[in-house]
């Protein structure tokens, strides 16, 4: 298997790109999300990779983070979701995003991506549920977002209360996790404090 490729790139098409590793070229299909990201052609890039291998053919899908490749890797034990609609998936909401869809039971949100319709949405919420926690998904967003670790319980606490608490007012889950997390939060504000800030940024 291979684990990630760090080499140049050397062409960049709608769904994939060619990384160029020791004379041999890589084609590699990655998110629109991650394609829009790439460096100019010519660069040096580390993408973490999962091969697929079928009957017919060996493909190379590649992610510029571990995240979004842990994500994939999640997606496709769906049944009915296979390497090319975790892909689509990944395209069009960010792995943040898909966790606390998935939370907060968001089919709407999961269900705009094109090909996977309420139905598979459904499936997907149920088979992926037990797989994350609600504080794990805050720690990982601060992660992506910044690349520190959350230690303080009370500090994730805190953003878990402010989410249930927007649910409660009629927001879905997804939203309220998306304003919450656009909150500097600081040791001295109480939960009230950060639904006031939430609230008028809506």
């Amino acid at each position: 298997m291979i684990g990630y490729l760090k080499g140049e790139i050397a062409e960049v098409k709608d769904s994939y790109a060619v990384i160029e590793v020791g004379g041999i070229g890589y084609e590699v299909f990655l998110p629109t999300s991650a394609i829009m990201r790439l460096p100019a052609r010519g660069s040096e890039v580390k993408m973490f990779t999962y091969m697929n291998v079928r009957e017919d053919a060996v493909n190379l899908f590649g992610f510029l983070t571990r995240d979004d490749l842990n994500m994939f890797k999640l997606l496709i034990t769906v049944n009915g979701i296979g390497p090319k609609g975790a892909l689509a998936i990944l395209s069009a909401i960010s792995a943040d995003n898909i966790r606390f869809a998935v939370l907060s039971e968001d089919a709407k949100t999961l269900a705009k991506v094109p090909g996977i319709g309420n139905k598979t949405a459904g499936k997907l919420i149920l088979e992926l549920k037990d797989k994350f926690k609600l504080e794990d998904a805050f720690e990982q967003r601060l992660v992506n977002n910044s690349g520190v670790t959350a230690a303080d319980g009370s500090y994730t606490g805190r953003r878990e209360e402010a989410v249930q608490a927007l649910i409660v007012l009629g927001y879905s889950g997804t939203e309220a996790a998306r304003i919450v997390s656009t909150i500097e939060i600081t040791e001295e504000m109480t939960v009230e404090d950060i639904l006031k800030l939430c609230l008028k940024k809506i």
